[in-house]
């Protein structure tokens, strides 16, 4: 072997060396970047706020609907670590309370319902959130039945028998949201009734948002609904309506801004 030829092989050596020192080099920076962005998507999945809101009404595109999206949207514009869930009580094949006694078995007592049906998720979800929003119209001065029969399976598990009590997972801001077809000056809705109660004591004393004299119907004319004045009705939807949905657009916003600020 000539010197220029030891040379020359000495060279390629040296060289496949240095390739294989970089790729392996590339190799490690490509792994710490991917746990840089692993971590990242940890943290800020660490850092998301939830804000559950449970529609208790029939209607998927009508008054109690749409305040509660345009919360929803108030909610949302606040920063993007905000999630915002809406869930269809009238969607889900649930019951109320069944007496089962579950929650309170000793050494095994639980503040979320234990039994199991489609509200089970629901319950647990709610149970960590940041924020709760309740929303139903009005039907013969209360929140519908499917409205009162979840409240019956979130409150319940709060209440001690020891001492009377009320204990959620954690306490939290509460928004009451009510539509009706009564005026401010003549209705009788009894809200959320002795719910409301319940819910002060175990998150906190809720907000309340009402719209007044909705509209029924989108045609007054399809219905039997003589006793109601169409006009005044347009009247006062137009006065009041838009009003309304930047009522709870700004509700939302604040309980978000509340949310981030802790």
């Amino acid at each position: 072997m000539t010197k220029m030829d030891f040379m020359r092989k000495r060279v390629f050596f040296l060289f496949t060396m240095m390739v294989m020192a970089l790729m392996v080099g590339c190799v490690n920076h490509d792994k710490t970047t991917e746990s840089v962005v692993d971590n990242s998507k940890e943290t800020n999945t660490k850092h998301m706020k939830t804000i559950m809101i449970i529609d208790g009404g029939p209607r998927k595109n009508f008054n109690t609907a749409s305040m509660l999206q345009k919360f929803a949207e108030g909610a949302s514009s606040v920063s993007d670590q905000i999630e915002v869930k809406t869930v269809r009580l009238y969607d889900l094949d649930y019951k109320g309370c069944m007496s089962c006694m579950a929650c309170k078995v000793k050494g095994k007592a639980s503040n979320v319902c234990k039994y199991k049906d489609a509200l089970t998720p629901i319950l647990e979800e709610i149970a960590q959130a940041d924020g709760l929003v309740l929303g139903s119209p009005i039907y013969f001065g209360d929140v519908t039945g499917q409205m009162r029969t979840f409240l019956e399976r979130l409150a319940f598990p709060w209440l001690s028998y020891n001492d009377y009590s009320l204990t959620a997972p954690k306490r939290m801001p509460v928004v009451l949201v009510e539509t009706m077809n009564g005026t401010p000056e003549r209705n009788n809705s009894n809200g959320y009734g002795s719910m409301e109660h319940c819910i002060a004591g175990a998150l906190g004393e809720p907000e309340r948002l009402i719209a007044y004299n909705t509209y029924q119907v989108k045609d007054y004319s399809r219905y039997e609904l003589a006793g109601f004045s169409e006009e005044a009705k347009r009247r006062y939807r137009d006065e009041h309506w838009e009003e309304d949905l930047q009522r709870a657009f700004e509700a939302g916003k604040r309980m978000a801004e509340g949310i981030m600020a802790l």
